[in-house]
């Protein structure tokens, strides 16, 4: 065998072996305990993200944390927002009557800031749009947890078991919309 083919098949082989690697170490799922359940692996979604709620810390901006352990057997909906957003200046008034409406019946919703307003300007924010529930500055985990969101308002529904309802649902969402997949998802049996 000559030296170039003795090169060639030794850098093939090495070339194959990195693949292998690589689909078999990032393919794996990741899993997340819902309340005394067992852990059940993540489905993912054809975008490689995946479809359960990501177990990151919310901190909202009273400096309650929110923890995977903390919303297991809850309906849980994160909305991503921005201060200068008009589109989520229009539907934050909607979000929170729809949250306050469902509050006791389980529901968590967290408002995650793409901005970073003074906490003054986003007290102001919040009495001026009668915003009731929680805000939590993003930061790199939450972006990263839920794949850099692009567009403002995008807003994330999850069951019970911590599993995605649906696609994200990118711009406004409408309150029949919410309200409708809420009033099946708390009806739902853990």
């Amino acid at each position: 065998m000559s030296t170039k083919a003795l090169i060639g098949v030794l850098l093939a082989g090495t070339v194959g072996i990195l693949v292998f690697l690589f689909v078999h170490l990032s393919g794996g799922s990741n899993t997340i305990t819902v309340g005394s359940k067992k852990a059940s692996a993540c489905v993912r979604a054809a975008n490689g993200q995946d479809d359960c709620l990501p177990d990151v810390k919310y901190i909202d901006t009273q400096g309650k944390a929110y923890t995977a352990e903390s919303l297991a057997g809850k309906v849980v909906v994160v909305n991503f927002w921005a201060t200068w957003c008009h589109p989520c200046q229009n539907e934050i008034p909607d979000l929170s009557k729809i949250y306050d409406s469902y509050k006791a019946k389980g529901v968590v919703m967290l408002g995650l800031m793409a901005d970073n307003p003074a906490d003054n300007e986003l007290l102001n924010f919040q009495s001026d749009y009668q915003m009731s529930y929680p805000v939590v500055r993003v930061n790199g985990d939450l972006n990263v947890a839920f794949n850099y969101p692009q567009s403002l308002p995008t807003t994330f529904v999850f069951d019970k078991t911590g599993h995605r309802v649906g696609r994200p649902r990118i711009g406004a969402i409408s309150p029949s919309e919410l309200t409708a997949q809420l009033d099946e998802l708390v009806a739902q049996k853990n």
